[in-house]
């Protein structure tokens, strides 16, 4: 390209992806039942999530409106408080508690990320909406309807995942709940086709958080709350354009030099495996047993089966060996001193040491407390976690979505335990059946430790009547969590 087209103000055509994209928001219908019926479970355990986080101070400093003061009453609700906010500043705070804990739905492919990180946005925006509507004599949303636009939200974070890696090029995922959570919520402000292409093309101009919280020697807190961060931006972007009139752009993504693809993507346009539908909320990953980063998962779950063998021999172990996908070698094989909880929670030496020794694995074995127990960095030194190439295949099957780990352990005198190897955890799709009723009683302990008895039967009595669930008013089934 020459200086001069460089320099031309001719006003392109939009980027096909985020026409895409807006097509999918405004037209696409989504007909599965399954993937209404898992949206029900997702929301139900994205909540008890949230419950759980209000146990924690870390979390709870960041809920509130941004400044003391600045509430709005009639505004979205906060669940687990008396909090009444924007509807922005509500998506920041729901978005920070779901994700807290690291225990929400999980997505795996070329990038990972959590696609119901999007109810920050989402429950907070339909929630304003509907508390306006009943104070101008209008109808609510109903619960089926913030079930539709999670569906939608999923699918767009998770398809954008399978092929597009933004971990590679040193970009956090929850750029992708900003551009999910961006074209959701414009869409349920009322805007149109075009007003979600403008919203989306801002949302890629933000380009994106470094991965920097994430990984060490920095790994922090911040990853508990980019999420809600992403959220809250995405509100903004969704209102900027559907009540400030904000002009869009175009070719965001792939404007020469400036764009997108040029600066931050290495000039790639992005790759899709299968168009917009509704594949992602029927095969999302639910974190049910245990609050890790989820390439753990299943070496949590092999450590709990060998805990009863290796529980009264901890002083004998010589070493252990970990098998995991190369993505779980790349995220969570840490060595070294571990800084904090969000430290722990990334680390899978840690995740498997605990459940050796005690038989288990909550949030607050991620606490200090625990953590200076020395019989943990102990078992830490002995480990050794390498790639096992099948385990990464399996991962990348569209067909299998597998998160596969084993572990074995060594003793001094010569002996072992079996390899313990489990290709894909109880949160999976193909241990639905199994994992449920798990995930349902998850929820009900989540919802016990927050509020009171009587808020907890209702919730529990809707979850077990899916019709009056999907029919009940969205402001209704937040004050249900209020506090």
């Amino acid at each position: 390209m020459s200086h001069s087209d460089i320099r031309s103000a001719i006003r392109p055509q939009p980027d096909q992806p985020m026409v895409d994209i807006a097509d999918y928001v405004i037209d696409g219908r989504i007909e599965s039942e399954e993937a209404y019926d898992t949206a029900r479970y997702m929301l139900l355990d994205s909540l008890a999530c949230a419950m759980l986080a209000m146990k924690f101070p870390d979390c709870v400093k960041h809920l509130g409106p941004l400044v003391p003061g600045a509430t709005l009453a009639g505004g979205a609700m906060v669940p687990g408080t008396n909090f009444e906010l924007d509807p922005a500043q509500a998506a920041f705070n729901i978005g920070t508690q779901v994700r807290w804990l690291d225990f929400n739905d999980t997505w795996l492919a070329a990038e990972w990320g959590h696609p119901s990180d999007n109810l920050g946005t989402i429950l907070a925006v339909a929630d304003y909406l509907s508390r306006r509507e009943l104070r101008d004599g209008g109808k609510p949303l109903t619960v089926r309807d913030v079930l539709g636009w999670a569906i939608k939200a999923h699918e767009i974070q998770g398809v954008y995942a399978l092929q597009n890696s933004f971990n590679r090029v040193g970009l956090d995922h929850v750029i992708l709940v900003r551009l999910a959570s961006t074209a959701v919520a414009t869409a349920m402000f009322g805007g149109g086709r075009e007003d979600v292409i403008t919203a989306v093309s801002h949302s890629w101009i933000d380009n994106g958080a470094l991965r920097t919280y994430r990984h060490a020697p920095n790994t922090g807190p911040r990853k508990s709350w980019a999420a809600g961060d992403a959220c809250r931006r995405a509100v903004i972007h969704a209102l900027n354009v559907t009540q400030k009139n904000v002009v869009g752009y175009p070719s965001a993504l792939s404007a020469k030099t400036w764009g997108f693809y040029d600066v931050a993507f290495g000039g790639k346009p992005f790759a899709f495996e299968r168009p917009f539908g509704s594949y992602v909320m029927e095969n999302v990953l639910f974190k049910i047993s245990f609050p890790a980063e989820f390439h753990a998962q299943t070496a949590v779950e092999c450590a709990m089966r060998l805990h009863p063998l290796v529980r009264g021999r901890i002083d004998e172990i010589e070493r252990i060996e970990i098998e995991t996908q190369e993505a779980g070698v790349r995220i969570i094989d840490k060595t070294g001193p571990l800084a904090n909880y969000a430290d722990r929670d990334h680390c899978i030496q840690y995740m498997v040491a605990v459940p050796l020794i005690h038989g288990r694995l909550t949030a607050s074995d991620y606490n200090d407390d625990i953590a200076a127990d020395p019989r943990i960095d102990a078992l830490r030194a002995k480990m050794t976690v390498r790639e096992n190439p099948q385990f990464t295949r399996d991962y990348f099957d569209p067909d299998k979505r597998y998160i596969g780990n084993s572990v074995q352990v060594f003793f001094t005198d010569g002996s072992s335990t079996d390899k313990v190897s489990i290709d894909y955890p109880i949160g999976h799709r193909k241990r639905r059946g199994e994992g449920i009723p798990v995930l349902l009683a998850k929820c009900e302990a989540a919802l016990r430790a927050q509020l009171g008895s009587g808020q907890v039967e209702r919730i529990m009595a809707l979850a077990a009547d899916p019709a009056k669930f999907d029919a009940t008013p969205i402001d209704q089934f937040m004050n249900l969590y209020r506090v």
